[in-house]
């Protein structure tokens, strides 16, 4: 479970949001104002999708409860996103083979995060496979308009804006996003929050308990 939780942790807003911008900021830096937009848009389309499918389903029910979907997993679309665009920037001066083997580590990558989301009860597999589609398409469009730009700034310096990043942020606070979406759906619907009928994950109250019961039983 500990292996889950720091994948999952790659994934969070304080990790994955500071990559989107160290992105921005370095396409900047090369010069590709168009491209740096394109990003900018790509990426704030994918965030604006998971915001309005989780409030419709916390501030009017508004899902697909059959699917157990509740909204777009934001872990598995900004992972999905960030990280094979991140990958595939750092090597973009790099020989083909070299590229596209980036890009397909950052998939790898972006995938095992989103699948993370399951083993630590976040979301459903319809909200993670939906989410990372989102995710997996804004990173998609994003590599066939960089194709037709070259940044003029050398990897090295995206690596040396993310690495820190990837390093430091899992281990600080986490942004509470989740939170926020829910007080904004409330704030708009006037409704209590919608809540999810289906489980994500094992209950937790109940294995600590279990486990309590057992270690008394081992004691006597």
């Amino acid at each position: 479970m500990m292996w889950w939780n720091a994948l999952s942790a790659l994934g969070g807003m304080s990790v994955t949001g500071p990559l989107g911008i160290a992105v921005a900021v370095w396409l900047l830096a090369g010069r590709t104002w168009r491209l740096s937009l394109s990003w900018c848009l790509l990426f704030g389309i994918g965030m604006l999708l998971v915001v309005v499918t989780k409030v419709a389903w916390y501030g009017w029910g508004i899902g697909i409860p059959d699917w157990n979907f509740a909204g777009l997993s934001g872990h598995a679309m900004r992972s999905c996103a960030v990280y094979p665009v991140v990958f595939y920037l750092m090597f973009l001066k790099a020989r083909p083979v070299s590229r596209h083997a980036a890009l397909a580590a950052g998939v790898l990558l972006a995938v095992l995060i989103s699948f993370s989301r399951l083993p630590v009860g976040a979301h459903s597999l319809s909200e993670v496979v939906l989410g990372g589609a989102v995710g997996l398409a804004v990173a998609a469009a994003f590599v066939v308009t960089a194709r037709s730009e070259q940044p003029a700034v050398v990897g090295r310096i995206l690596v040396a804006l993310c690495v820190p990043l990837v390093l430091v942020m899992p281990f600080t606070k986490q942004v509470p996003a989740e939170q926020w979406v829910r007080q904004v759906a409330v704030q708009l619907s006037g409704n209590d929050p919608t809540p999810r009928k289906w489980k994500h994950g094992p209950d937790r109250k109940k294995v600590r308990q279990l486990q309590q019961v057992r270690q008394v039983q081992q004691a006597i």
